[in-house]
């Protein structure tokens, strides 16, 4: 595994969120994902404890963290994505954007031919960008 793994905390919405990711990206897979069990008390049963997941060859890792915080996901950072083709945005974008927040639509702009920044439905901040010169 790479040495600086983006680390995503969510509160609950974990494995949909990985599931969700893994779906979209080609060379996808969960490398390992433990739950907490029945006794747990750090953990609400059944959720994830933790989890290391590849997207396109990318390790990322993931909690549901049991505890409430005054902070969330921020577009700040953000999860930047070069799309082969103009199919591909497409689908990610409409994918990602799906119960999310667009922060930039879908469009043509002046560092690339297609592009978008949006907030998916868990909060997870993505900018999706394609060339046709790339």
């Amino acid at each position: 595994m790479q040495k600086i793994t983006t680390f995503l905390m969510f509160t609950g919405q974990a494995e949909e969120a990985i599931n969700l990711y893994l779906s979209l990206f080609k060379q996808s897979e969960i490398i390992s994902l433990t739950r907490y069990g029945p006794n747990d008390e750090s953990g609400v049963e059944g959720s994830v404890q933790d989890a290391i997941f590849s997207l396109n060859g990318q390790a990322f890792m993931a909690i549901d963290s049991q505890i409430e915080h005054g902070f969330t996901f921020t577009p700040s950072m953000s999860l930047y994505v070069t799309c082969d083709t103009e199919a591909e945005i497409d689908h990610l974008f409409a994918n990602l954007a799906q119960g999310g927040e667009i922060l930039m639509p879908l469009d043509s702009y002046p560092f690339s031919d297609k592009f978008a920044w949006i907030a998916d439905r868990f909060g997870v901040s993505w900018q999706l960008s394609f060339s046709k010169s790339s």
